[in-house]
């Protein structure tokens, strides 16, 4: 910690120190804070001290932290933290599984507000062992339903500290905006269609979406939207990433298939040497549709960092028979009956009343219930098809370059979950996959994919691009994203918010 002068009263010297620790909490990722730690200049009760001010600040003004879950971190700490990579670091989790017995959870719903847990999940279990201080769970809209985090449970909107007109994505929202905004260096998410990649895009930060049952899901949860789903982290640096998901890899029992297995680490592959890969970016959605030209340009602007990396770049021609909307329909059959599932579960016999759910789930239930057995079998089909065609695809080059969303993060309310037509809310005009309609590729196919922050629009919001890559490629990506952060960092543009929400005093 930096000195402090000491010739002065000691109720000024506590406010210097204290403010002197705000500012130090703010400049290091999750990383630097452990090492505060081991190293015995901070305590896990002053970080998680500063991180509880920071959130009492800021957080009435987004709405990330739904859940409070401080007198259980201090148990913990009180307890004995284990001695892991992140030993007394502040950390949040999702409010949509996650698992964790000290952390009742409201999946974002009235119907499952309080749910208490008998034990804690696999995932949470790992997560824990590395030794951070988890004290509440982050804003996620219903059933992890949408690209932007607004629903009734939670009141208000989420909103992207970036600009508070702004959504901060979906459906980790919440974790994003707390990252974003410096409560905390890290935080939990999950993805079943971009929900860690739209709100790292949507924040200016890192999030990757790891090959398919690269991590645990049980033992509560078997696949998730018949294996789209998965969880992760979002976070400012790619290091912290590296050893979450080191510590958190690996099937958990039971679990009926497990991701290709991995020469070494996360943490190795960041430090190798990106050897010179064939690089496809494309400018349009894989539909052949346009996008916004923020968008369009944070993919040309990363196509020349490529190229000037010692990377062959071309333009990439999107194939006919890739027929990506045939995918996207099948996904909206998948996840409405996803979502039907979740509330017959919730409701335990009961009937379902419009003003129980949002609009959205209730048009997913309603959805749903015209969806026949041959349908659904028929939907999963059809995503594992174009998991085939997209194997393909990426056979004939090594990676895959757009955006990771159409256009920058778009105000709050554009995709408020209201509209009770799910198959227009996702598919339609304003809809949610013409907003977001790369990132779900990637879940239908397994592939690993990440969204690094790499452009901000003229308005200074965040614009993600996502880079795509083979099946349980997931070392090769982790080492092209470190070459990428060496020579393009983006820690100097996530602290300029971090500065403006908290300047030093």
């Amino acid at each position: 910690m930096p000195l402090i002068a000491f010739n002065m009263t000691s109720d000024v010297f506590v406010a210097n120190r204290e403010d002197s620790m705000k500012q130090d909490y703010l400049k290091h990722d999750a990383t630097g804070l452990a090492g505060l730690v081991a190293r015995g200049e901070v305590s896990p009760s002053e970080l998680l001290d500063t991180a509880l001010e920071l959130s009492a600040a800021i957080n009435p003004s987004l709405n990330a932290i739904v859940v409070d879950g401080t007198e259980a971190a201090r148990r913990n700490i009180a307890q004995g933290l284990p001695e892991g990579p992140f030993r007394g670091v502040p950390f949040l989790i999702k409010d949509l599984g996650m698992a964790a017995v000290d952390f009742p959870s409201n999946n974002g719903s009235k119907l499952t507000v309080n749910t208490q847990w008998p034990q804690d999940s696999s995932m949470f279990a790992r997560v824990r062992e590395t030794g951070v201080v988890t004290f509440g769970r982050t804003a996620s809209p219903e059933f992890g339903i949408g690209p932007a985090t607004e629903g009734q449970l939670n009141g208000a909107p989420t909103r992207n500290p970036w600009n508070l007109d702004h959504t901060p994505g979906g459906s980790s929202g919440g974790s994003g905006a707390a990252v974003a905004a410096g409560i905390v260096p890290a935080a939990h998410g999950s993805d079943g269609a971009g929900s860690v990649r739209i709100p790292a895009s949507s924040c200016g930060l890192f999030g990757l979406k790891p090959t398919r049952a690269r991590l645990p899901s049980g033992p509560f949860a078997g696949e998730g939207w018949a294996g789209m789903a998965i969880d992760g982290f979002i976070t400012r640096s790619l290091r912290d990433s590296a050893s979450f998901l080191d510590a958190c890899k690996g099937p958990d029992l039971g679990a009926p298939y497990d991701a290709p297995a991995m020469a070494g680490t996360f943490a190795q592959a960041i430090q190798r040497e990106c050897k010179p890969l064939r690089v496809r970016y494309c400018t349009t959605t894989l539909a052949g549709e346009s996008i916004h030209e923020e968008a369009v340009q944070a993919v040309l602007k990363t196509a020349r960092l490529l190229e000037s990396l010692g990377h062959e770049v071309e333009e990439f021609v999107v194939p006919a028979q890739l027929r990506v909307n045939d995918m996207m329909h099948a996904w909206t059959k998948i996840v409405a009956c996803g979502t039907a599932l979740s509330v017959t579960k919730a409701l335990q016999g009961a009937s379902l009343k419009r003003g129980d759910v949002d609009g959205v789930t209730w048009g997913a239930v309603e959805f749903a219930r015209d969806v026949s057995g041959e349908a659904y079998l028929d939907a999963v089909g059809e995503v594992h098809a174009f998991g085939r065609r997209m194997a393909g695809l990426l056979t004939e080059f090594d990676v895959l370059l757009t955006a990771t969303l159409a256009s920058p993060p778009v105000k709050v309310g554009a995709l408020k979950p209201v509209n009770e037509d799910f198959w227009d809310y996702r598919n339609g005009p304003g809809g949610v996959f013409e907003y977001s309609p790369f990132c779900v590729v990637y879940n239908a196919s397994g592939q690993p994919a990440v969204s690094l922050p790499l452009h901000w629009s003229a308005d200074n919001l965040p614009v993600g691009v996502q880079l795509g890559m083979p099946f349980g490629a997931d070392e090769a990506l982790m080492t092209l994203c470190a070459q990428i952060e060496q020579a393009a960092p983006w820690y100097t543009k996530q602290q300029e918010i971090i500065g403006a929400l908290f300047p030093a005093e």
